[in-house]
């Protein structure tokens, strides 16, 4: 059997869009995984990779971003949620720029989330196996902090899997996706920065777990990034990171901004296309 190759994509709002550059080269040039792991945006992205619908990501993300009913304060005052949950995950996929769910399920590649419990303060690593079906679970993963309810699914209280697991190459390879692909949505040696400490303790004093979580992302998040950096010097895994900082904010809504960080994306993946594949199709035989 050949070893498991395995598709990494961090979130970061919008910044997703370099993301979207990247994938949509990839399913141009005809590659594939095994398996897919999204963090918030980077699962939302990484659903038209797994229908193999190139170019419909920059399309209606073009399209809807600036629109108040996908994302906007208005959404927020009226429902406690900054992103519309009725336009954005059934209006749009159902309606305005159908998935093709019937693709999905035909895709033999394995697609996660992350997903951080509120109550536990723990990753969840959830496989979706039918978009339609399991759609709150991909919400759930983008559901971000502060601005919007934790979404309840099967029992648990469930927000964006980037507080806890931003990056989780990690956790698919000790899941048996030993060779990586694995996209970031921040360049070379970036550092995120401690946030307010009073913050989530004010607004999850009743899940102090996940309010730690919230404190401590920061730490993670170097930490983590700074090991996946590492192993890809290594030849561990093959790593790709935005050649300059992506200038869109977690909410943008701009059309050029957005098509900027998508061309940006493009741009990297078209450099380096030909050395990611020697890279996957260097997957050992094992017995």
């Amino acid at each position: 059997m050949a070893e498991k190759t395995g598709l990494v994509l961090e979130g970061g709002g919008m910044r997703g869009l370099y993301s979207a550059g990247v994938l949509d080269v990839m399913m141009e040039h005809g590659i594939t995984f095994d398996g897919l792991m999204g963090v918030s945006a980077g699962g939302c992205i990484g659903a038209s990779f797994a229908s193999r619908q190139i170019g419909r990501s920059i399309r209606y993300y073009k399209k809807y971003a600036g629109d108040r009913r996908f994302m906007s304060w208005e959404n927020w005052l009226r429902d406690g949620e900054f992103v519309g949950i009725e336009f954005s995950y059934h209006e749009i996929p159902e309606v305005l720029d159908p998935y093709d769910n019937e693709a999905f399920l035909k895709n033999p590649m394995e697609f996660y989330v992350v997903c951080t419990n509120v109550e536990t303060g723990e990753a969840e690593y959830v496989r979706i196996r039918d978009m339609k079906k399991d759609i709150d679970y991909l919400r759930a993963s983008a559901t971000l902090p502060y601005v919007s309810h934790p979404v309840a699914v099967d029992g648990k209280l469930l927000m964006d899997g980037g507080c806890i697991d931003s990056i989780p190459w990690e956790q698919f390879r000790k899941m048996g996706f030993s060779r990586q692909v694995v996209i970031t949505t921040r360049d070379a040696g970036y550092e995120k920065k401690a946030g307010a400490w009073w913050m989530p303790g004010m607004y999850y004093r009743k899940y102090p777990a996940f309010a730690k979580d919230l404190r401590l992302r920061f730490a993670r998040y170097n930490r983590s990034l700074r090991k996946l950096e590492e192993e890809a010097e290594q030849g561990k895994l093959f790593l790709l990171q935005p050649s300059l900082p992506i200038r869109v904010g977690r909410t943008e809504g701009d059309p050029e901004k957005l098509q900027e960080a998508y061309d940006l994306g493009r741009f990297d993946a078209e450099q380096r296309i030909e050395e990611m594949k020697r890279f996957l199709a260097g997957a050992k035989e094992t017995l």
